[in-house]
């Protein structure tokens, strides 16, 4: 299943998203939020995305005999947000606002102590997908 990694950075870690309408997953990702297929098959549809150099996710629509570890109802994914470290928070915020998607938390900049009592300053946003599942759009600014 996996491609040549030299011509790909692989994640080491990839979260795999179950989805309840595969399509509208998809458009979702790569039609308002840019990114791209880097692989997808069917049986059961799934899809391998990328965002810049290095945001993966893989979405997999539901299947009654899935890695499901109970019932899944919306939103999915409660309690984990996902948090995607962006160049530019500007152009996906500029594309949820064109097509009216709402956003769960607008941006704001939030000044963070790390482990080693440095801080590091972010803007950030947060939205909700079609399934409820919580992403984070990080972009460092400082």
């Amino acid at each position: 299943m996996r491609e040549d990694s030299s011509a790909f950075p692989w994640n080491v870690m990839v979260p795999e998203l179950t989805v309840f309408d595969f399509d509208k997953s998809v458009a979702f990702y790569t039609e308002l939020l840019g990114f791209k297929i880097r692989y997808q098959r069917q049986n059961p549809s799934f899809a391998y995305i990328t965002l810049e150099e290095n945001i993966q996710l893989m979405l997999e629509e539901y299947q009654d005999d899935g890695w499901n570890t109970g019932p899944l109802d919306y939103p999915l994914g409660r309690g984990i947000n996902f948090q995607m470290e962006v160049s530019s928070l500007t152009p996906i915020e500029n594309a949820l606002r064109h097509k009216h998607y709402p956003f769960y938390e607008e941006r704001e900049v939030k000044t963070y102590t790390m482990a080693n009592g440095q801080s590091t300053t972010q803007a950030q946003c947060l939205i909700q997908d079609p399934d409820g599942y919580l992403l984070r759009f990080v972009e460092v600014v400082d």
